[in-house]
């Protein structure tokens, strides 16, 4: 089988590296990869929104299978043009995709359905909003309604912060087209879950559960980033707490889509926060988290590309979808200086005695030499009995690659081995 991947970060690796498990699999594509990618599958130059190009290079090439990865080009519409083109796709369609690329719409449509989440307001206009934060108890949480590279939240402490907030986004326009509407929601405490989950409409199976880092230093400071860090599974994820979600958020999510004529095929990620009054949805994406997915793809036991294509053709009940009982530890290593400015092009060399798993978000080849190409420039996952041992073990490969330039947090998992 053929098959094509779009994207070309950790995550794109990660699906790659699992994929290439399929004994089917004679060759895959990834549109762009990246210059570590390169190694398990042929990179082409074509970007990941590029989607006329992208449908034109399936036809060329016969692709028997294309997993459409991040969420740009799922909410531009890759996966109908796709199929349109008669090639079968792993990833919502645009109609569905609109629950990430709307927090308006994933609002309400959580609203409508009773599905638990942060009360909130929506507002097109910037002095009804800056009005409304007159009144409007503080913390409170500023959303760009679009997509903004996972960037486009601010948790605004005082009043002051908040209105900064809504100037930048709405007037400003920090985010571009995405600040044209925002969302103004109640502050919610409590550990965070992140929960992946395969559904094709009928059927919906979580992943396990796991837990990003998303601040750029030790001690959960500094910037947000697109992710510092994952452990699996997230100990505050009981399985009470496990069926509680599946009955009041997951199903109804799932049934809340179809109801909307907008069925949902993909993975489906629910970031949850525990709260006093019970979970409650934070954010829904329309597609496999980066970094978790370096977390929950190696504790996936059951094969991929089988569940993938289940997922396509609407048999998911049919498959026996299954995780290791152990634990997964990934730590992201950084360019000094990201989330803002940083520099790239310094070479990336691993330890012959390396025993992890390598997956490399931004990198560029240059002849044999692979170097820095981004802000996240790889992720080290490693497997263990216990999360202890996970983040051991993953600490003792980190010391293996090496970078100039390179920074990473020191303390990925320790927040989940107090729990």
């Amino acid at each position: 089988m053929k098959i094509l991947v779009v994207g070309g970060g950790g995550r794109e690796h990660t699906i790659i590296k699992k994929i290439r498990e399929n004994p089917s699999v004679t060759e895959i594509f990834a549109l762009p990869g990246n210059g570590g990618i390169s190694k398990d599958a042929k990179c082409v130059d074509i970007g990941a929104k590029e989607t006329d190009k992208i449908v034109e290079f399936a036809k060329k090439e016969n692709i028997d299978f294309a997993i459409v990865a991040p969420d740009d080009p799922l909410v531009l519409g890759t996966v109908d043009l796709l199929e349109k083109a008669g090639i079968p796709c792993f990833g919502p369609d645009k109609k569905a995709a609109i629950i990430e690329g709307s927090k308006v719409f994933s609002k309400n449509l959580m609203k409508k359905y009773n599905i638990p989440t942060a009360k909130y307001e929506t507002f097109d206009n910037m002095e009804d909003a800056l009005s409304y934060l007159e009144t409007a108890p503080v913390p409170t949480v500023i959303k760009a309604d679009g997509l903004a590279l996972g960037k486009g939240v601010v948790i605004a402490m005082t009043r002051d912060e908040a209105v900064n907030a809504v100037k930048s986004m709405m007037q400003d326009k920090v985010f571009g087209e995405s600040g044209n509407h925002i969302v103004i929601e109640e502050f919610l405490e409590g550990p965070e879950v992140s929960v992946l989950s395969f559904t094709d409409g009928k059927t919906m199976v979580p992943m396990v559960s796991s837990m990003d880092h998303k601040r750029a230093l030790d001690g959960d400071k500094g910037l947000n980033t697109g992710g510092m860090g994952t452990i699996a599974p997230n100990p505050y994820y009981t399985p009470d707490i496990a069926d509680r979600c599946m009955k009041e958020i997951f199903l109804p999510t799932m049934e809340a889509m179809n109801s909307e004529g907008r069925t949902f095929k993909g993975c489906l990620y629910f970031g949850l926060m525990l709260t006093e009054n019970g979970p409650k949805v934070i954010e829904y994406n329309c597609r496999f988290g980066d970094p978790e997915t370096q977390v929950v793809l190696p504790l996936l036991k059951t094969d991929l590309l089988d569940i993938m294509m289940a997922v396509s053709n609407e048999t998911l009940d049919k498959i026996n979808v299954e995780f290791s009982e152990s634990s997964a530890c990934c730590v992201v290593m950084a360019s000094n200086g990201y989330p803002g400015k940083y520099e790239t092009g310094f070479e990336i060399t691993v330890d012959d005695d390396f025993k992890g798993n390598l997956y490399i978000a931004g990198a560029k080849l240059d002849g044999e030499k692979l170097l820095s190409g981004g802000g996240r420039v790889l992720g080290i996952t490693a497997v263990g009995d216990s999360l202890k041992d996970a983040v051991e073990k993953c600490y003792m490969q980190v010391e293996k690659v090496h970078f100039e330039n390179a920074f990473y947090r020191k303390d990925i998992g320790q927040r989940a081995l107090k729990a």
